[in-house]
């Protein structure tokens, strides 16, 4: 499909971002949405493109947590051309944004990925780039190397300041470990800054989220957990509106009953899924090096030697579909949870994640049992296979 032609995709069901109609036309021209219509209404000059009949059209699909795929992890190649790689392996899942995502590392690692992502940033799927780490709590490192994790100090902000007018991207950091006013100059940058790989009280996570703290990566993995007499990090993203909350929902990382109690304490509107993706998605390998550890691909999990969960051996259509049939939530809210929540908590919810008028024709269409049929990106199609 050519992006400068305009287009009418046609699809039994369509998934606006809020509300799901049914037998509706998504105009397309220019790489952008100019609105949804009836199939009757669709201009004549329009190139009209039909869906199978129980195809599902929705916003494409925003991850903010992608270590790799394909083979490549970004740790290993923190390049634009790596970056665009991964993106394309996503999008045979549905992705049509996000995060190449950098896990703890050398300094010159985290300096390499901001680069790449100062030059990836506009290639198709990369919406800007996520650093996990190095700012984390040991005490709560997972699979991170301890001896890689440092302690902030204002100075740091001097490389993070190169993320400013990066596209959309992240920061993951423990909020313990960060000095006064931390937190609150990477928030500037117009950087989202995510709780994570953290042993934060209540009291500590409400100090970084008055100083621009919005997310929490992975919830529940590796974070201190709701106690009686302590809410800890789960707490704080259970109680506070303020906070994006970022799961795995692959049935490993939490109990499908857990997210559930998530959905309902949040809403839809504050809980994304997220893959935390390794190079094993989309590649025919049982292990592959994490900065210097071999991980395991064993029945779609992924473990160090000593049973040490490392990311997830998950794509973005299939958590959508475990979020139905496991947790049980409504359809139009894990589409909701896999493409306008993220874009809210980007901040980029102005053009991405939702079907209507000025927004980027970045667009999923799924068949009867939620399988990826293609993507389009600013218009321009790719099947999934």
């Amino acid at each position: 499909m050519n992006p400068a032609q305009a287009t009418a995709i046609i699809a039994s069901r369509v998934f606006d971002g809020a509300m799901l109609h049914s037998t509706r036309a998504v105009l397309v021209r220019g790489g952008d949405v100019l609105g949804i219509a009836t199939p009757a209404d669709v201009p004549a000059d329009f190139q009209r493109v039909e869906l199978p009949n129980d195809a599902l059209l929705a916003p494409g699909f925003i991850d903010v947590q992608v270590n790799g795929g394909g083979g490549i992890l970004l740790n290993d190649t923190p390049t634009p051309d790596a970056m665009a790689a991964i993106a394309r392996v996503h999008r045979r899942f549905g992705t049509t944004g996000c995060l190449p995502t950098l896990i703890t590392d050398h300094p010159q690692a985290m300096v390499a990925a901001v680069g790449a992502a100062r030059h990836g940033v506009g290639r198709p799927g990369v919406l800007g780039v996520h650093l996990e780490g190095p700012f984390l709590n040991p005490e709560r490192a997972g699979v991170h190397r301890k001896d890689l994790i440092a302690v902030p100090t204002i100075a740091d902000l001097d490389v993070l300041s190169d993320l400013r007018g990066v596209g959309a991207s992240q920061v993951t950091l423990a909020p313990e470990r960060a000095p006064a006013g931390f937190i609150n100059g990477i928030a500037k940058l117009g950087v989202r800054i995510s709780a994570g790989h953290t042993n934060a009280t209540h009291a500590q996570m409400m100090a970084a989220c008055d100083e621009g703290l919005t997310g929490i990566t992975h919830l529940y993995n590796a974070t201190s957990q709701l106690q009686a007499r302590e809410p800890g990090v789960v707490g704080a993203a259970l109680a506070d509106r303020r906070i994006f909350a970022g799961v795995i929902c692959d049935g490993i990382h939490v109990d499908p009953v857990t997210l559930g109690i998530t959905h309902r304490a949040k809403g839809a509107d504050r809980v994304m899924l997220v893959t935390d993706a390794m190079p094993s998605l989309g590649a025919n390998i049982d292990r592959f090096m994490l900065t210097g550890m071999e991980i395991f691909v064993r029945d779609g999990k992924l473990t160090r030697g000593d049973g040490m969960l490392a990311g997830a051996h998950l794509d973005m259509a299939s958590a959508v579909r475990n979020a139905v049939e496991f947790v049980g939530l409504k359809l139009t809210d894990a589409l909701a949870m896999a493409s306008l929540t993220p874009a809210k908590f980007l901040g980029i919810d102005d053009k991405r994640g939702r079907i209507a008028p000025g927004y980027a024709a970045d667009l999923v269409a799924l068949d009867g049992k939620l399988g990826v049929i293609g993507t389009w990106i600013a218009g321009g199609y790719a099947a999934a296979t």
